[in-house]
């Protein structure tokens, strides 16, 4: 019988797949956070000794994994900012190869959109 991943699951496929490509970039793991909706999931450090607070959001397609909540971004901008850190944000939109509508399931195929990390400016507004 077909078991469908929970929101948690997801999220860890997500951070799986966003783990590898901080991994294939560079950065040194500080800490990792895989709790749903604990932030950040990653800190980081590049070469320079750089600190990075690292987001990953799963969410499900046709849902845009690149959209976040602008309002709580900025204050989570600012706690980086306070701790000489620059955040980085990883969206990942997940799928069924055969529809929308039906569930990710575990050990299965699944679509997936993944644009990258994207570097969010530190101005605070």
């Amino acid at each position: 019988m077909k078991k469908a991943l929970s929101p948690q699951e997801l999220h860890n496929l997500a951070m799986n797949h966003v783990g590898k490509d901080l991994e294939k970039r560079g950065f040194e793991f500080v800490a990792i956070n895989s709790t749903l909706k604990r932030h950040p999931q990653f800190v980081c450090i590049d070469k320079n000794s750089q600190y990075y607070f690292v987001i990953v959001k799963a969410v499900l397609l046709p849902e845009n994994p690149n959209n976040y909540d602008m309002v709580w971004m900025e204050t989570f901008k600012k706690h980086a900012f306070e701790k000489d850190a620059k955040v980085l944000y990883a969206g990942v939109g997940l799928s069924n190869p055969e529809s929308e509508e039906l569930p990710i399931y575990l050990n299965e195929e699944y679509l997936m959109e993944y644009n990258g990390i994207q570097y969010l400016e530190q101005q605070l507004n």
